[in-house]
């Protein structure tokens, strides 16, 4: 993966996510933290935006996050869950990280 972007803020309260989607290269990765999971509650745009980026982008979201605002079980199928250790480990895995404070 050559960048991983890491989001955190709701994308109900800024354009943090559609500003990040509009750069998002074809090889890079997303990771939703914090408030940024709730991009994937059934049936909003944000998610049906994130189903729409192009296959080689990689799409995860911190499973903590999940579970505190019940969204664990509504996952789309090419969002992958990770813990602190896998966020870690994507981390290493990416040429760099950009996170959009």
């Amino acid at each position: 993966m050559k960048t991983l972007h890491l989001l955190s803020h709701s994308p109900f309260t800024d354009q943090r996510l559609t500003s990040c989607l509009h750069v998002i290269g074809a090889d890079d990765g997303l990771l939703l933290t914090g408030d940024a999971v709730l991009a994937l509650q059934p049936g909003s745009l944000q998610r049906k935006a994130l189903e729409l980026m192009p296959a080689g982008v990689q799409l995860f979201a911190l499973e903590e996050d999940l579970i505190a605002r019940h969204l664990q079980d509504c996952l789309p199928e090419r969002v992958n869950s990770v813990d602190y250790p896998g966020f870690v480990a994507l981390s290493l895995q990416a040429d760099k990280v950009n996170s959009w404070l």
